[in-house]
């Protein structure tokens, strides 16, 4: 039981007014005779302000990030405010080399009151794929999304996604969705990654659903005669496709922030957040690395890295802390 200093203060007055035996006393008031005494050396060194409780937490805590890191961390999220405070720890330790977890970035930023909602909803993934992929270019899934322009109508962006690495291999803006532009995305795809090679020993399989352009017979004759597999989701299932779909939709909820009167302008649009997405947006789903990282071979590297980064900043902290505490 804890008592509050007032308590205690009148409890040291009484034992010091009994004429009973002090621990006799104390057995009375159910004071144990330890805590007795902790008290009243505390009374007489210190006085009536001696007897307050105190906190059990340390005085200095070693893992503390160094103010002079919290302004920098502020300062990155000033400049970048659409990154969350995950892509804000990631961004931070490739930068500037010094280790910040996503936890200690929310509790500062959350602490600036730096931390918004989303302008969305995020809809949370299915069940992951049973038979997942090992290596870029071994899958590649494909389908169409409808994005408007003022003036014009709709249009059809047809995308080939890397199975593997959720890297955008290519994409074309199309004003129909027939077989022959499900064969023009493919065309830039193969030659975009080297894969229309004679070199190359297996050429990726294609996954679609089973929209009409995908179930036609002249998109079939031209897998075959590239030697391509194609596998279909089930219908009414699109979790199947889930990562082209996801794709989908974080396209959308940037690029529709904004009207569009002009085809070349969506087109632009569109190719600047390939390029943001591919090789500057980190995806948590492959490790905090971007899709271009795992595509080309480079996140293991990138993953040592972090990992020593993190060592050494740990240790740096720990030095630090125990020369102060010397």
């Amino acid at each position: 039981m804890r008592y509050p200093a007032s308590e205690k203060l009148e409890i040291i007055r009484l034992v010091e007014a009994s004429h009973l035996p002090l621990r006799r006393t104390l057995d009375r008031l159910g004071i144990p005779a330890t805590t007795f005494y902790r008290w009243y050396a505390r009374y007489r060194a210190e006085g009536e302000g001696g007897l307050a409780d105190r906190t059990s937490a340390p005085g200095r805590v070693w893992n503390r990030i160094p103010d002079a890191v919290r302004q920098q961390l502020v300062e990155l999220a000033l400049e970048a405010p659409d990154l969350s405070p995950r892509e804000l720890a990631v961004k931070f330790t490739d930068s500037r080399g010094y280790f910040v977890s996503e936890a200690s970035v929310y509790r500062l930023l959350k602490a600036h009151d730096l931390i918004t909602s989303p302008a969305f909803v995020v809809i949370k993934a299915a069940e992951e794929f049973r038979d997942k992929t090992t290596r870029p270019n071994q899958m590649w899934q494909t389908d169409f999304t409808y994005l408007k322009v003022i003036g014009w109508g709709w249009f059809y962006l047809s995308t080939i996604l890397d199975d593997y690495s959720r890297y955008i291999v290519a994409w074309k803006l199309c004003t129909t969705m027939r077989a022959q532009d499900v064969t023009d995305t493919l065309t830039l795809a193969l030659e975009a990654s080297g894969c229309d090679q004679v070199a190359v020993a297996h050429r990726p399989r294609l996954l679609s659903d089973n929209g009409a352009s995908y179930i036609a017979g002249d998109l079939a004759e031209w897998l075959e005669d590239k030697g391509m597999d194609h596998v279909r989701g089930a219908p009414n299932h699109p979790q199947t496709q889930g990562k082209i779909e996801r794709w989908h939709q974080t396209l959308k909820n940037r690029i529709l922030l904004e009207n569009y009167f002009l085809p070349g302008d969506l087109e632009a649009k569109i190719q600047g957040f390939v390029d943001h997405y591919n090789h500057r947006r980190y995806h948590e789903s492959i490790g905090n690395l971007t899709p271009a990282d795992v595509y080309y071979g480079r996140g293991s590297a990138i993953l040592a890295r972090r990992a020593k980064i993190k060592k050494q900043t740990i240790q740096h902290r720990r030095l630090c802390h125990q020369s102060q505490a010397a």
